[in-house]
């Protein structure tokens, strides 16, 4: 049996039986992969002709054909087919750990938002935007981004808390320094590509600036100098945290320009008013070539998302990992 891999023009010889992402690994084809499990969207390709079976928890034995996006490690080859893998050049293999941490800090960084820094047992290595699992009890679970690049010393976590929310509850109320957290990850696709000199621009609400950080912070220490813009979207002026971060960095990065966009009014400010994407749609009429990375409430990257493409971005050069509310 053959699959035939995009873009590099390569034809593999493989068993009926197979799993995708291990036929992969076996003849040497670079992609991307981390968990190996279904959960954190790394190794995903493209489906461009013929049949696999999907063998995941949640999509046992349905099969997947022309067009559709599956994850290498849940796929199980049953024909000749062609799979696309997506910027070959652009691997991450961070091995999906599960690490001891202590908390280190609770700090406020607004009224509602708290920054989290856990001292590391062991190094973890992960791509800047990308984000992990953290477990303070077995009751309480919750996928944070990591507002810094890999170290180590320690990671920072930026969480809003949420009214009647299950892990924002415990976070508020009975989180402390000393406490035990364990880490599982990196998870997510949504990680800074660093060998491409294209312009970029960063949409972030809320909480998603620290995902957006790392990704900012990493392009600084790469040495990376595309011309990128960074637009922050908040409800308010005082939700608005993290100035002083982003005015270090535009000394490291001469091409970085910032935009903080408030959605609700009040007295007259140094701030835009308004919502975020409208922010971006008034300043750029095209965005042919520019590349984007999303991050915050679902809502909001879903819009960004479509109006980036609208803009002519390439929908493969928008990399949003979307922030979800339930069970938090």
């Amino acid at each position: 049996m053959e699959v035939s891999i995009l873009p590099l023009h390569r034809t593999l010889d493989v068993r009926a039986g197979d799993n995708l992402l291990e036929a992969l690994r076996q003849h040497e084809v670079p992609v991307s992969y981390s968990c190996m499990s279904g959960r954190c969207g790394t190794c995903r390709c493209r489906i461009v002709s013929g049949n696999v079976l999907m063998t995941g928890a949640t999509d046992t034995n349905l099969p997947a054909s022309n067009g559709q996006t599956v994850l290498a490690c849940q796929a199980t080859l049953i024909e000749d087919c062609v799979i696309e893998i997506p910027e070959v050049d652009e691997i991450v293999t961070h091995p999906s750990k599960i690490l001891k941490a202590t908390v280190a800090g609770i700090d406020d960084l607004t009224h509602d938002i708290k920054r989290i820094r856990l001292a590391l047992a062991k190094s973890f290595e992960f791509s800047p935007g990308q984000y992990a699992s953290l477990q303070f009890t077995p009751q309480h679970v919750r996928p944070y981004s990591m507002a810094v690049t890999a170290n180590d010393g320690e990671v920072e976590f930026h969480v809003r808390l949420v009214p009647g929310g299950r892990a924002t509850s415990y976070i508020a109320t009975q989180l402390k320094v000393g406490d035990a957290v364990r880490l599982s990850g990196p998870l997510g696709t949504a990680y800074l590509r660093r060998k491409t000199s294209d312009p970029i621009i960063c949409v972030a609400g809320g909480t998603g600036l620290a995902p957006i950080l790392s990704i900012v912070r990493g392009m600084a220490e790469s040495g990376m100098n595309n011309r990128v813009h960074v637009y922050f979207g908040v409800r308010s002026p005082r939700d608005i945290y993290g100035s002083r971060w982003l005015d270090e960095l535009k000394e490291r990065l001469p091409n970085l320009t910032t935009h903080v966009v408030v959605a609700t009014a009040g007295e007259p400010g140094p701030y835009r008013t308004g919502v975020v994407t409208d922010a971006v749609n008034q300043d750029w009429d095209t965005l042919k070539g520019w590349r984007a990375y999303v991050a915050g409430a679902p809502v909001m990257v879903d819009a960004a998302s479509i109006l980036l493409r609208h803009k002519g971005m390439k929908a493969e050069h928008v990399y949003a990992d979307a922030f979800y509310s339930s069970g938090v």
